[in-house]
Parts: structure tokens; C-alpha cells; sequence
């Protein structure tokens, strides 16, 4: 079984107490979903900078990621459709899955 790393980029964040609370509850009902799949549930990311080939900093990281998970799927596809029910789709978000490879 292999892992796959959910990059998650976009979305909005809760304005108030409430919504926040509503939506650690739908992330929570989510990993009870995937069960024993999660094998990080992970974290929202917060400031970042991108970095070139030549050190120079500059605010903001160019890819628009969000935050991350790490399951385990028997494939690319199930891991996708395992995505495919994150909320957060909910305030406008997106999640690409990529497969992490071993070394």
C-alpha cells in the first residue's frame, strides 16, 4: 500500500468562533471517514516564502498551498476519490494528490 501526500491549496478561513468550530467538526467527521487511511491528518500551513536558486527570499510561497494530509490507498485513483470528500471544497478550495514515493 502505498502513501499519497493531499495538498490542499486555496479555501477561506473561518470569520468567527462559530465557524471556525463548524469547520474543525466537518475536518474531524472527515478523517473518521478515512479511518485508519490517515496516516498524518496534518496541518494548515501558515506565512511562507519562496526562496530562488540564488537565496533570495520573497513573501508568499508561489504555489498557493494550504496545508496537507498523508494516507495510505492501494492507488492513485482510490486515494483521489478518498480526496475527493475533504471539506475543503467547502469555502472554495482544492486538493491535488501526489503519490510519495520511496527511496
Amino acid at each position: 500500500m502505498a502513501k499519497y501526500v493531499f495538498a490542499f491549496r486555496g479555501g477561506s478561513m473561518p470569520e468567527t468562533e462559530e465557524e471556525g468550530a463548524a469547520v474543525m467538526a466537518a475536518w474531524g467527521a472527515w478523517f473518521e471517514t478515512l479511518g485508519s487511511a490517515v496516516v498524518e491528518p496534518g496541518n494548515p500551513f501558515g506565512s511562507s516564502i519562496t526562496v530562488g536558486a540564488d537565496g533570495a527570499t520573497t513573501e508568499g510561497g508561489t504555489s498557493g498551498l494550504t496545508g496537507y494530509t498523508i494516507v495510505t490507498a492501494d492507488s492513485l485513483e482510490l486515494a483521489g476519490k478518498m480526496a475527493a470528500g475533504s471539506p475543503i471544497f467547502d469555502n472554495g478550495g482544492g486538493v491535488d494528490v501526489y503519490e510519495a514515493v520511496d527511496m
